[in-house]
């Protein structure tokens, strides 16, 4: 790696620059993680994640209709396509370019995810792969399931943003604003829901199809890391899953993305499908979004 790069630049590339070989067989052994300490959730923090929860079950007194699912099925859709193409693959690993106002909207309707900011995500993203399955890694498996799924974020340890791994980001005002204020998109979809399918919308529409994005967001963080198939030995325990990988349409092919983090695509094989990617090629048919890095190590 140049010692030219800027720290932020060495930031983004180091994963890609201490990936290991290949190996030929699909059974790759993982490695052995290591012991690890558990946390406890700070119940401040987590008090609002476990009433989130419990707003879906309103749907006993508002109902459930047509309109509302239809809309939660929509929203599950975008906001999940905002996390794999924006926040993953576009903010935290630079895997393709596009313009200023576009790279605008991809962090908007990532923060309708209420999984926070832009900054925030990435930095952690890259944190995680600059020290996959340690004690360094914000949601280390290493410390169980709960952990690596949610206990992470519950427990209060992780709430700040280490901008000195995003700097490329944070030098963008408008982004900075978004994590802020992480919160508007949120509302402004909830307010949406409720025009468009009244309370049954809010209820089903935003609240239950958010914590279903939730955890299939969450389970490539823990599940992903413990049921699948390893094409690549990774000094991780990343693994392939195909269940995962059509529930956020492609994040599932967790083992491939960790042996070359760099890549656009992670589904590397004809049959591992890769919505995401797919999309992204159409986009840069149509010129929304240029430079797709494909993976040079399969």
């Amino acid at each position: 790696m140049s010692t030219s790069r800027s720290a932020a630049e060495r930031a983004r590339t180091a994963p890609v620059a201490g990936a290991p070989e290949p190996v030929t067989t699909a059974g790759a052994p993982a490695p052995q993680l290591p012991k690890a300490s558990s946390a406890r959730p700070n119940w401040w923090t987590a008090l609002p994640f476990v009433l989130f929860h419990a707003v879906p079950l309103l749907a006993i007194v508002t109902g459930v209709t047509v309109r509302a699912v239809v809309f939660g099925v929509v929203a599950y859709v975008v906001r999940v396509l905002a996390i794999t193409a924006g926040y993953h693959r576009y903010f935290s690993h630079r895997a393709y370019k596009t313009g200023r106002i576009r790279q605008f909207l991809l962090a908007f309707v990532g923060t309708t995810a209420v999984q926070r900011g832009p900054l925030w995500w990435a930095a952690h993203h890259r944190a995680h792969h600059r020290y996959a399955d340690t004690e360094r890694d914000p949601h280390s498996p290493a410390q169980g399931f709960w952990w690596s799924h949610i206990g992470w974020v519950l427990s209060g340890r992780h709430s700040r943003t280490n901008v000195e791994l995003v700097r490329d980001l944070a030098r963008y005002p408008e982004l900075r604003f978004l994590n802020r204020f992480d919160f508007l998109g949120p509302w402004l979809l909830g307010v949406l829901a409720y025009l468009v399918a009244g309370w049954s919308g809010v209820v089903v529409g935003f609240f239950a199809s958010t914590v279903v994005l939730w955890h299939a967001t969450f389970s490539i963080n823990s599940l992903a890391h413990i049921v699948g198939s390893r094409r690549f030995a990774t000094k991780d325990t990343s693994r392939n899953n195909v269940v995962l990988a059509l529930l956020t349409m492609g994040e599932g092919w967790h083992n491939n993305h960790h042996h070359d983090p760099a890549s656009v695509r992670q589904g590397l094989r004809w049959w591992e499908l890769d919505v995401t990617y797919l999309l992204l090629r159409v986009a840069r048919a149509l010129r929304l979004v240029s430079d797709l890095r494909t993976t040079s190590r399969a």
